[in-house]
């Protein structure tokens, strides 16, 4: 076998066995956003959380929310939120300021749901003690992406915040205010009736009132 044959046979073998070698130096195209400062509504874009179901088995595929940043609902500027994982991807918009959190609405794949006047989610910063309560009531109308209304309604909400205490999910210790949420609304249940939600100021929701539990983040949190 001459030399320029057994040159033919084995770059095909070399090119096999260099492949992988290759694949392994090759990074993930991704992008990230540096966070300076974290408000005590958090809604900077960048932030992440990752959540997993009250009760479920730590090293689970987790939930992942994060702050997008600004982003356009209708014809609102408002702050975007984007949920993912187990087939999960709904994207939430507020309007968050100090004097509290809005919720305009939300859109899954194919269809979106708005809320006039807004849900109001949270109020003032500086209005957070035991026993404060609010409530509302908002407009709901569900359109698919072709701009036909599916289903259309009214949605009634009140919280309480119940108390304030210390709370550890693993390792992990937090503060935090205990919020009970109760819903009705005329559109079939589209939200859980009644849940308990736990929020910590400049790190977000302990556990979201659908029942998730934090789990991580990718910012350290705190007071300025």
């Amino acid at each position: 076998m001459t030399a320029r044959c057994l040159h033919v046979l084995l770059l095909p073998a070399l090119l096999a066995a260099c492949a992988p070698a290759q694949q392994a130096r090759q990074a993930p195209v991704t992008a990230s956003t540096s966070v300076s400062q974290v408000s005590f509504y958090p809604f900077q874009a960048g932030l992440s959380w990752s959540y997993l179901p009250d009760g479920d088995t730590q090293g689970g595929q987790p939930y992942t929310l994060r702050a997008l940043g600004p982003s356009v609902f209708g014809s609102v500027q408002a702050q975007a939120y984007n949920l993912s994982g187990r087939g999960a991807d709904q994207t939430s918009y507020r309007l968050i300021s100090a004097q509290g959190v809005q919720l305009l609405g939300f859109r899954k794949p194919g269809l979106s749901v708005r809320l006039d006047p807004p849900w109001q989610e949270a109020l003032a910063e500086g209005a957070w003690t035991v026993g404060l309560a609010w409530q509302g009531e908002s407009n709901i109308t569900v359109q698919s992406d072709d701009g036909r209304t599916n289903v259309s309604g009214k949605v009634k909400y009140s919280y309480r915040v119940l108390d304030q205490r210390g709370v550890s999910i693993g390792t992990q210790s937090y503060q935090v205010w205990v919020v009970n949420r109760q819903i009705t609304d005329t559109v079939g249940g589209l939200f859980p009736a009644s849940q308990e939600q736990w929020f910590m100021p400049y790190v977000g929701d302990i556990r979201t009132p659908e029942g998730l539990l934090l789990t991580g983040r990718n910012f350290a949190g705190g007071q300025p």
